[in-house]
């Protein structure tokens, strides 16, 4: 929270809360920050962070240290993480005992403790520094910009980052007709999964007649593996503050709304902390730095439904109805909240808005190809080295995601198939690592950029069963409002429940596609619409396996339990009956004198006896 509450009234007063907090750490020597997303958090950073302030005091290091505590510094896979500045020193894998150690030797003694930084397979060699570390050498950070690098409770800190001076610049320079101009000429599209443009949506919002509108933030970011908008959220509250303010002045709304899962508790907090401390300086409420605008927010709280990311389905949410889609036309700039017209965009493209307003649509064009311009920001998730939150230039290949940020593939294991867009989204093979990830580029192929999750999936993947896992997710989130979402999801994924027990047939295969193009076509949301992606890609591009299960009645993977068979070869077994003692469903017997072998009625092909042979005399087919 900020230190001091100061109602500010006009331009300059902003730019004096700049210079007083760029005037008063000044004189530190060493910035510490400490990652404080709910990865970190997950894995005790807050041990760490008390561990710190503790020898922040018996060390007496106030006037040489600052601590803070930061949003999601990107790198998930390694936290709780550290970040000592000046030198960008990046300490991973932190506990109380190495903060000990890195305060009396690196702050104190002012040599890096390399040992804890860092390590690069690649190299054999630890990398101290972020700069230089493959996981962040290729990211432009735009949207995350601030995430890992201020303190998202201190609203001063965010203002002397340049801070609300986008909002000041549509206000006192562009105007609203320059502001939507400005946007429409940096190409920002919704990250959102549409990509539709930005500028031409808020344009919309202004022309639309109304006394009465609204601007919305979408945060329910429901897609497995994803967590790019709670990590914005916990990490700088402030820049989405910031561009529903600008989005209300361009567009006529007063009032403002964020729609957030309840799910994410710490986003919720920060946000509203960030909402309460901006209204006190006067930076929401009436006649904000004296400009004449008013405007406020106010967060909702959703109960999780995956549907209420569509955006009429979380309108209704919001008005206490039930989450389900509207029929469009009337779309929401039309008709909207409370029958009124309203903008929704997400988090990530709101995020985008100030920097562009306060560096310029050039700039911000400058990165990216085609008619997909600026950033995007990933989650990293799944059979994959680097797990975390990163942000690329649009048109980076897929293979420098996957390989050079993401660091390969756990175990050293083959890659297999990234599924990008979420549960909506396709699953793409290596033949398409060196992919432009861009808009177009994606939906040539039968993928979406989605909202930005990416699932990597190593040689041990079914895709038959990940097929099977996301329609059974889509079907279990729909709402049930249209014919073809509610008994097509459920159809296709009794489909493939046949298909994985080892009982499908030919024709299950061409009734898949036949079911999964009508939905597409004929689904009243964009859940439903998108629904069968996975299903259509899968078939298209690992249709071997959909034979193998079909026609072999085998999974190529060892996944599918119902296709597999458990065997003990008794030239190999050596008897010690490790595998017979661990068994939970009693189905191997056996002794000194006689072969082990699994009765396969009994057996529930859990894995339990491979994992306890030391001998290798147990195989599956």
């Amino acid at each position: 929270m900020a230190k001091y509450m100061r109602r500010l009234e006009s331009v300059s007063d902003l730019e004096q809360v700049k210079q007083d907090f760029l005037e008063e750490t000044s004189n530190y020597s060493y910035t510490v920050i400490v990652c404080g997303g709910t990865g970190c958090i997950s894995s005790h950073c807050g041990e760490v962070m008390t561990a710190l302030k503790k020898q922040y005091v018996t060390r007496g290091l106030r006037e040489e240290a600052r601590i803070i505590e930061s949003g999601c510094l990107g790198l998930c896979a390694l936290g709780p993480t550290v970040l000592v500045q000046p030198g960008n020193i990046f300490y991973v894998n932190m506990t109380p005992e190495k903060i000990v150690q890195i305060v009396d030797k690196h702050l104190v003694g002012g040599v890096v403790q390399t040992q804890y930084t860092y390590f690069d397979e690649a190299s054999g060699e630890h990398i101290p520094c972020m700069d230089d570390i493959p996981f962040f050498k290729d990211q432009i950070k735009i949207a995350l910009r601030n995430c890992g690098s201020i303190d998202y409770d201190s609203i001063e800190e965010y203002i002397a980052h340049d801070g609300y001076q986008g909002f000041v610049k549509a206000v006192t320079e562009l105007g609203r007709e320059g502001t939507f101009e400005e946007l429409k000429k940096s190409g920002l599209r919704g990250r959102g999964g549409a990509g539709f443009p930005t500028g031409v949506k808020w344009e919309s919002g202004f022309r639309q007649p109304g006394e009465q509108k609204y601007i919305v933030c979408n945060a329910d970011e429901g897609d497995p593996g994803a967590y790019m908008d709670r990590s914005i959220l916990e990490g700088d509250p402030h820049s989405v503050i910031e561009a529903l303010m600008i989005g209300g002045y361009t567009i006529g709304a007063n009032k403002g709304y964020v729609y957030v899962r309840a799910e994410y508790p710490i986003a919720v907090e920060r946000l509203q902390n960030a909402i309460e401390v901006a209204r006190g300086f006067g930076l929401l409420g009436k006649n904000i730095l004296g400009t004449g605008f008013d405007f406020d927010l106010e967060i909702r709280i959703g109960a999780g439904a995956f549907v209420c990311g569509e955006e009429t389905a979380l309108l209704n949410s919001i008005e206490g109805k039930r989450g389900e889609p509207r029929q469009k036309p009337p779309f929401p700039f039309q008709s909207g909240l409370f029958g009124c017209p309203t903008i929704i965009n997400n988090v990530e493209t709101l995020a985008n808005v100030p920097v562009i307003l306060t560096k310029g649509a050039e700039w911000y064009a400058s990165y990216g190809v085609g008619r997909s311009k600026g950033t995007k920001v990933f989650a990293l998730a799944g059979d994959i080295k680097h797990s975390g939150i990163i942000e690329v230039p649009m048109g980076i290949h897929m293979r420098d995601i996957i390989y050079t940020i993401g660091g390969g593939i756990k175990n050293n294991k083959e890659f297999k198939a990234v599924q990008s867009g979420g549960p909506s989204g396709g699953c793409l093979t290596k033949d398409h690592l060196d992919v432009s990830v861009d808009y177009e580029s994606l939906s040539a192929i039968g993928a979406i950029m989605g909202s930005g999750g990416l699932i990597v999936m190593d040689e041990n993947t079914c895709m038959v069963d990940t097929a099977r896992y996301f329609m059974d997710f889509v079907q279990d989130e729909s709402c049930g409002h249209c014919v073809s979402c509610r008994i097509g999801t459920k159809r296709m994924l009794e489909i493939l429940q046949k298909i994985v027990s080892g009982h499908g047939e030919p024709d299950d295969l061409e009734n898949l596609k036949i079911l999964a193009d009508v939905i597409k076509d004929t689904a009243m949301c964009g859940l439903g619409q998108t629904a069968p992606n996975p299903i259509l890609t899968t078939l298209r591009y690992f249709r071997d396996e959909y034979e193998a299960h079909v026609v072999d009645k085998k999974c190529p993977a060892h996944v599918c339990k119902d296709m597999l068979t458990y065997e003990i070869d008794p030239d190999v077994c050596k008897r010690c009956s490790l595998c017979s003692r661990n068994c939970p469903a009693n189905a191997i017997s056996g002794g000194k004198t006689e072969p082990y072998h699994i009765d396969q009625d009994k057996c529930v092909r859990c894995g339990t006896c491979i994992s306890h042979c030391k001998f290798g005399a147990i195989h599956i087919r």
